[in-house]
């Protein structure tokens, strides 16, 4: 069976005024039906870019290449990167939805959130309407473990803690989709401005969805410790390209990229020990390295880091990583 999402050699571009950048350069991944795969790097990496493109909620003006499948209903498949908008309105919502980052800027504030979520489920269901629709709306909020659902569902935004909005994110993404149907479920960064508490809870819910639901989850996020709660895979991005995937905790236990190294020793551990911060920053866009685009950063870099873009190669079971040194 082919993997619910495959994205071969995608490449997204964005006009500047001094040129074209890639936020997504040539990245492959496939992600498997009721699966779980998490996307990692520091902010700049592409991540959110890189989810936007699934989305076809790209910028104006910016230009796709390569091929991002998702596989049909039946035996077809689409091509997202081709995809009109009038199809890209069909599969929003009902076959790929995305829970974006900061919940309070993602809601509507001056519309209830029981009307919002009405709105998701309408745009894919004309015939819902009335009790029918409100029934929905209920139902949806419940899925997303929202304590009493009827009355959060006549409130705002903003009278509602960023748990509770980022639950109703979680709703409204899967309000208008069909259980029958394969269906993908983006999170982008869904528990950064969460305290630890709210953070479990969320991600307990998004595992008792994929379960319950069937869904394939994309995670994106920058903590590594919530990626390993959450992930099968991961896939670390770096400057627009992938550096390094494999299972989860194969990548997390033995690192194959100086990246991926890099970003464990940085973040806490359960054993005391100092926290080592990578040097230097994420390159801009506008002014890329040559060669390997960590090299200014690595401790272990060479001369011919620098010649050219390394490729990816294995690593282990299951396991790439794009680093000269591997090979």
């Amino acid at each position: 069976m082919p993997p619910l999402i495959e994205l071969r050699e995608l490449t997204v571009e964005l006009p500047t005024r001094d040129g074209w950048i890639r936020p997504v350069n040539n990245v492959s991944l496939k992600l498997e039906r009721g699966a779980s795969l998490g996307i990692v790097g520091e902010s700049g990496s592409g991540k959110t870019m890189l989810a936007l493109a699934m989305m076809g909620l790209l910028p104006p003006g910016a230009r796709v290449s390569g091929d991002a499948t998702l596989a049909g209903e039946n035996s077809d498949s689409i091509n997202l990167v081709t995809a009109k908008e009038e199809r890209w309105t069909q599969l929003r919502g009902r076959r790929v939805a995305m829970v974006f980052q900061e919940p309070m800027t993602a809601l509507n504030p001056v519309m209830r959130i029981g009307a919002q979520i009405a709105e998701a489920i309408s745009e894919h269901d004309a015939a819902a309407t009335g009790e029918n629709l409100q029934r929905r709306v209920i139902e949806a909020l419940e899925l997303a473990a929202v304590p009493e659902p009827a009355a959060r569902a006549r409130q705002y935004p903003h009278e509602l803690s960023g748990g509770l909005r980022q639950r109703v994110l979680i709703a409204m993404a899967i309000a208008a989709g069909d259980n029958k149907i394969p269906r993908v479920l983006i999170a982008d960064e869904p528990t950064t401005a969460l305290d630890v508490t709210v953070q479990k809870q969320i991600l307990e819910l998004l595992a008792r969805l994929r379960r319950e639901l069937g869904l394939a989850l994309l995670f994106i996020t920058h903590d590594l410790g919530v990626v390993a709660q959450v992930a099968d895979q991961i896939a670390v991005l770096y400057a627009g390209r992938v550096v390094e995937v494999g299972p989860a905790l194969q990548v997390l236990r033995a690192p194959k990229h100086p990246y991926t190294a890099g970003l464990l020793r940085a973040s806490p551990q359960l054993t005391r020990k100092k926290l080592e911060s990578i040097p230097g920053a994420v390159p801009s866009l506008d002014a890329m390295p040559p060669g390997c685009a960590f090299a200014p950063r690595c401790s272990l870099r060479i001369d011919e880091c620098v010649a050219t873009v390394p490729e990816m190669h294995a690593a282990g079971e299951n396991q790439w990583a794009r680093c000269i040194r591997i090979e």
